[in-house]
């Protein structure tokens, strides 16, 4: 055989090494527009191999994806390590991956317990949730799997000593600083996660929040008459966009109320969490406001509501997720909400 000859037979055999690697268990669960796909690699592992269990979910755009918390379920393995990711695909969309390196501490039969996904369909004509629940639930598949000994099936299960019976050793009780030092370096691998799930939950409670205290400080405003004199005029202007500008920096941590408008659009122009059309909307609202605090100009009553209607639509609209409200298309164009002043 030639050189050349030889040089193809161990790349192509090379190859076929290459792509051959540790099977998968794997479990797929759908409900709706979601899909859940649940695999562990190695399928035969044996004990003291990493196990790298697996959570990947697909949602149809305009859907809503709410995570597991970090290591729900999974108190029975000892966590090594987490790794979110998120992204978009082709077709619009959303794959969200939660990978975890588990290990095991006992051989034999084991199983992945299910794995609860919640998510809100916000496209339109759908329902967000069913009655008097929050979101939609999906919980994946279990995954059995087994645990093999590292010892070979035919070793012998009791061990004799090779000179005879040893003396019996009495009895003491084990050092406790193994264990207290194991459980300090697990609470101190986990630590970074726990914290980072414990922000993720403190920051979702806080925009919800700053959504009902809008909601609140608004209601108060519109419970009395509407102004009529030019006093009454700016002061109610004053306070209806404060509540927005409060809002904005609760949700979407922009300090806007230490901005001029201006500075503020300009910042408001380069988020990513507002859409075009929230940007428009807002840019129209505070152009009118700023007419009516700083030019002196008394709006007709028409004009009063419109801007109370975009207030209340612009909460009503970011309440919950803003990468839904961005790709869904606005009824109204924004610049059709006022008449020119």
């Amino acid at each position: 055989m030639s050189w050349g000859g030889i040089g193809l037979t161990l790349l192509a055999a090379f190859s076929a090494t290459a792509v051959e690697g540790p099977e998968a268990l794997e479990q797929r669960s759908r409900r709706g527009p979601v899909q859940a796909v649940v695999r562990l690699t190695p399928s035969a592992p044996v004990i003291g191999d990493a196990l790298v269990f697996e959570i990947e979910v697909t949602a149809e755009f305009g859907v809503e994806l709410l995570m597991p918390e970090f290591g729900e379920a999974l108190d029975r393995f000892a966590i090594v390590d987490f790794a979110p990711h998120e992204r978009i695909d082709e077709s619009g969309r959303t794959v969200a991956t939660q990978r975890y390196t588990l290990q095991s501490s006992r051989s034999g039969t084991q199983s992945l317990p299910p794995i609860l996904i919640e998510f809100v369909d916000r496209r339109p004509g759908r329902d967000p949730a069913p009655e008097a629940a929050d979101a939609y639930e999906l919980l994946t598949e279990r995954l059995e799997f087994n645990v093999a000994s590292a010892l070979p099936e035919d070793a012998p299960q009791i061990l004799e000593a090779a000179l005879g019976e040893l003396p019996r050793l009495q009895p003491q009780a084990p050092p406790l600083w193994p264990f207290v030092l194991a459980g300090l370096v697990l609470a101190a691998a986990a630590a970074p996660f726990a914290l980072r799930a414990w922000q993720r939950r403190r920051t979702r409670q806080r925009q919800r929040s700053a959504y009902e205290i809008a909601r609140a400080d608004l209601d108060e405003l519109l419970y009395g008459a509407r102004p009529g004199d030019a006093p009454q005029m700016h002061r109610f202007f004053v306070d209806l966009s404060g509540i927005v500008r409060r809002y904005l920096e609760d949700r979407f941590r922009l300090h806007s109320p230490e901005l001029t408008t201006e500075e503020f659009l300009g910042v408001m122009s380069s988020s990513p969490d507002l859409s075009r059309d929230h940007q428009q909307l807002l840019q129209t609202f505070l152009t009118r406001a700023d007419l009516v605090k700083f030019a002196h100009h008394i709006p007709e009553e028409s004009d009063v509501e419109d801007s109370i209607r975009l207030a209340r639509r612009f909460l009503e609209e970011t309440r919950e997720s803003v990468l839904v409200a961005e790709r869904v298309a606005s009824a109204v164009p924004p610049s059709s909400e006022f008449s020119r002043v």
